[in-house]
């Protein structure tokens, strides 16, 4: 009975989408990026930049609720809008402009999960703008939610149509436990030339089915261990949600079982040993033996594990895994003469994405490794203060996507917390759980 009401309620948004929205201007952010001063002008210019980036990508629409595209791409990514608007946390509580763009984010993503939860970006409108299933696109809204709450103490954006949206993520989620058996999604980058459904044969293994990486590009084996890790962080985050919150002691069970099958699988299947580097992550794994040894610069990676708040930077596999990460033997790791970085297979061979270069800092527990990468980051700069998505580490002056306002958040955040003596903010809490040789 439920499924034609919300048709109707989301086709009632559609309509009122149709209208133009508005754009946003926050003024406690811009105060923020023109009262940010530092002996560095080179810093300056492009922190205030990147703080401003997402207000200036962002606009409220007619229903409500606010929408913010990924930059240069008319759409707007589950993924991206979680990220760019995360350094706002900082500024919810005590500003209701701020509070009110995080909270128009939060309900919007509750409808796309509505919409399709196999889709990863839509338009405006509500309309897919792509269904390539990433399993991080279902785990971001949670843990965008669960940060909003920890930070500003607000629990009404729990509100009914948001948990209808999290019931998806989780339907979804215990699906693709089993993407063989109960799963009729498919999509034509999964095809082979003739157009007939190739998916890769995978082993049960308690771990969720994933079609596509964070960077858009397919699976080669498709239990993707970042995305995996996101999934256990986003999961206790939805146990506590609807325990506390919805006070949903079955949907929190729910969450909790598939939590904790997830963790078994990655301890089990995620972990492989190495000569050179002893045990470490795997990118990918099937379940039967196979496994990618590398990582992508997209976000959940391997590297931003601790970022995420699945495990902690000086942990026993995690240090093994960064050691192979930051190395010649991770495929995707180049080095030039202005930087060095991880890159993708999404981009040109050879070039560096300053998302992979902020998460390095965050994650670091060297001062100098932190300055090292703020003066990368500097470097990349090609003379308009912002951070694109990929570049030449011998010519900054060559890169990709013009407008890209992800990593200009991520490098927000960066600068705020490991410069500015300002704390990280929160994604999950997995002290509960048990790790190699921790």
């Amino acid at each position: 009975m439920r499924r034609p009401l919300i048709a109707a309620v989301l086709a009632a948004t559609i309509f009122n989408c149709a209208l133009p929205a508005r754009a946003l201007e926050l003024e406690t952010i811009a105060k923020a990026a023109s009262e940010y001063h530092n002996p560095n002008a080179h810093l300056e210019a492009m922190y205030r930049a990147a703080l401003l980036n997402t207000s200036q990508q962002a606009t409220i629409a007619p229903d409500g609720t606010a929408y913010l595209k990924t930059g240069d791409i008319p759409a707007e990514w589950l993924r991206d809008a979680s990220a760019q608007v995360r350094p706002y946390l900082y500024f919810a509580k005590s500003d209701m402009q701020v509070s009110s763009l995080l909270r128009g984010i939060i309900a919007r993503e509750g409808k796309y999960l509505q919409v399709d939860p196999y889709a990863n970006a839509f338009t405006l409108d509500y309309r897919v703008w792509e269904q390539k299933f990433e399993l991080d696109s279902l785990g971001y809204p949670i843990v965008l939610a669960w940060s909003y709450w920890k930070t500003t103490g607000d629990s009404s954006i729990f509100t009914d149509d948001l948990s209808l949206g999290f019931d998806k993520a989780l339907e979804t989620m215990e699906r693709e436990q089993d993407h063989a058996r109960n799963s009729k999604y498919t999509h034509k980058e999964l095809h082979d030339d003739s157009g007939n459904a190739q998916p890769n044969p995978v082993a049960y293994t308690g771990m969720i089915w994933s079609g596509f990486r964070p960077s858009d590009d397919a699976c080669k084996y498709n239990y993707l261990i970042p995305s995996e890790m996101m999934a256990v962080v986003a999961l206790g985050d939805l146990e506590e949600i609807e325990r506390q919150v919805y006070r949903n002691l079955i949907k929190s069970n729910r969450a909790k079982t598939l939590r904790a099958e997830v963790q078994d699988g990655i301890q089990k299947y995620g972990e492989v040993f190495t000569p050179n580097y002893g045990y470490l992550y795997a990118y990918e794994v099937d379940g039967l033996g196979h496994q990618t040894l590398m990582d992508d610069a997209n976000i959940p990676s391997l590297l931003s594990a601790p970022y995420l708040g699945y495990t902690k930077p000086d942990s026993f596999v995690y240090k093994n895994t960064r050691k192979f990460l930051l190395s010649k033997d991770d495929p995707y790791y180049y080095v030039g003469s202005v930087a060095r970085g991880i890159g993708s297979a999404h981009t040109s061979d050879g070039y560096v994405w300053p998302l992979a270069l902020i998460v390095e800092g965050l994650t670091s527990t060297s001062d100098a490794e932190k300055r090292d990468v703020l003066n990368q980051l500097l470097a990349s700069d090609p003379g308009d203060h912002l951070l694109h998505e990929s570049f030449d580490p011998n010519d900054p002056l060559k890169f990709s996507r013009k407008d890209f306002g992800w990593p200009n958040a991520l490098f927000s955040e960066f600068v705020m917390t490991t410069f500015n003596g300002v704390p990280q903010l929160p994604m999950g809490d997995t002290s509960d759980l048990e790790f190699r040789g921790d």
